[in-house]
């Protein structure tokens, strides 16, 4: 690690928001992370009474769900689907809004206009509309989601990058760039890219928190993949037992809203760590 990432790991730890975050975001990595070793017969095997509460049997803390799978197990597992599909469509999304911000920021003209209008036309439907549409066509699976997710998302980081683009290209060092013959691609990855990666860091943790909110959306709706556990799927299970057994659907809710809770504390935090200046305005 470099020291100018040294100083913002020590400066986020040290931030409020930051380190309430980061240690809410391990405490999901760690489950992600144990789920094996601590349920190694997964979380759909029949562990118990269907519909134990919470505390009714010391076996399962979080009681079991209405086929008598242990909820627990579920959590713990349910955390990797959430984890991995909102890091990678996160992942996705920033490969496919960088390339088009960039280009569109640093050309201009029409090739602004061309790449700016097809990113309005994607913006015109809702997000989870076009998921939905996405998914049950091509048919549910984590690929698929990871897929269905980033094409909805990308959008939001092209404009970012393209406004980023647009001011920094005007600066003297990018004329200087073109001045001595450097090329068009080595001026917007080499120079313009690295000098706006605050703001898309920033991004990039609200971009895995709606990842992660899309695809919980998606498992409660029956269009999750059927092959995996994850917190929207044990929310639409519970979904049929909500006036008998409530606690199904609260405990994977309340995993989910402090996932999420932690990734915008975290782009909170960066925020601030990273752009100073609008901190003190």
């Amino acid at each position: 690690m470099n020291p100018s990432a040294k100083s913002v790991v020590s400066r986020l730890t040290r931030h409020p928001s930051g380190a309430v975050g980061l240690v809410l975001l391990v405490l999901v990595l760690l489950m992600s992370a144990s789920a094996g070793y601590f349920f190694p017969n997964g979380p759909y095997a029949i562990a118990g009474a269907p519909r134990l509460w919470p505390g009714a049997n010391p076996a399962f803390p979080f009681g079991t769900d209405s086929l008598g799978r242990d909820l627990l197990a579920g959590l713990f597992y349910g955390s990797r689907v959430s984890l991995a599909i909102g890091g990678a469509a996160a992942a996705v999304a920033l490969l496919i809004g960088v390339l088009f911000g960039a280009v569109a920021g640093y050309y201009g003209g029409w090739v602004d206009d061309v790449l700016m209008r097809l990113t309005d036309a994607m913006q015109t439907i809702p997000s989870l509309l076009s998921a939905v549409a996405i998914v049950g066509v091509i048919g549910p699976s984590l690929a698929t989601i990871t897929v269905a997710i980033a094409i909805v998302s990308w959008p939001m980081i092209a404009r970012l990058v393209r406004a980023e683009f647009l001011r920094l290209r005007t600066y003297d060092f990018v004329q200087s760039c073109r001045i001595i013959g450097m090329s068009d691609l080595r001026i917007i990855f080499g120079q313009i890219l690295p000098n706006c990666l605050a703001p898309i860091i920033v991004a990039s943790s609200v971009l895995v928190a709606t990842a992660i909110i899309v695809e919980a959306s998606l498992s409660f709706l029956g269009l999750g993949d059927p092959n995996v556990m994850s917190w929207g799927t044990i929310l639409s299970v519970g979904r049929q037992e909500l006036r008998s057994a409530w606690y199904i659907t609260a405990f994977p809710a309340v995993a989910l809203v402090l996932t999420v809770l932690a990734l915008n504390l975290i782009g909170d935090a960066l925020n601030d760590v990273l752009n100073p200046r609008l901190k003190e305005r």
